[in-house]
């Protein structure tokens, strides 16, 4: 179990931290070009914003898993630790039901919008799959996958939530 959930954070926290190096080193090409050149990559303004959203999932998922994540704990605070400790589980369940319903939803919106297309990203999506033969390619022209950062980052919540849940049952968590 403990090896499970040191994997499960060694994947979170590595998708946290290249979400956010391909932020900086993206932002950081595009403005070098934009002062050297007069013109920003085609993809340089859009693709960032999706990247980012990327990396807050993971990095939700991370902090839940870590149980660094923002509490309210004026209630939890007050119980007694026997009491607090169920709190805390029925807190996981909900967190995996709610990790389940978000994955859904993202899953059924990117579904009914995923063919708009991006518009920063279009023209290099094109020119990616017309160079390539892969007319797959095209996909990353449009908002789909990009969308799909919601349903990601809810089965990552599910996931996390899940195996804090399963660590708070078996009495590995650590007191909070």
């Amino acid at each position: 179990m403990d090896r499970l959930i040191r994997g499960a954070r060694w994947v979170f926290a590595f998708g946290a931290g290249l979400s956010m190096a391909l932020v900086f080193i993206i932002i950081f090409v595009n403005s070098l070009r934009r002062y050297a050149v007069g013109r920003s990559v085609p993809w340089g303004e859009e693709l960032p914003i999706y990247l980012t959203i990327y990396g807050v999932m993971f990095g939700l998922a991370l902090a839940y898993l870590g149980d660094n994540h923002i509490r309210f704990t004026v209630v939890s605070d007050m119980l007694p630790k026997r009491l607090r400790h169920w709190f805390f589980v029925a807190a996981d369940a909900v967190g995996v039901a709610t990790g389940i319903a978000l994955a859904y939803a993202g899953h059924v919106f990117a579904l009914r919008r995923g063919d708009v297309a991006s518009s920063g990203l279009k023209s290099t999506a094109d020119a990616l799959a017309q160079g390539t033969g892969i007319e797959a390619l095209t996909w990353l022209g449009k908002v789909g996958p990009y969308q799909y950062a919601i349903a990601f980052g809810g089965a990552l919540l599910a996931i996390a939530a899940a195996l804090k849940l399963m660590q708070r049952l078996s009495g590995r968590d650590a007191e909070v």
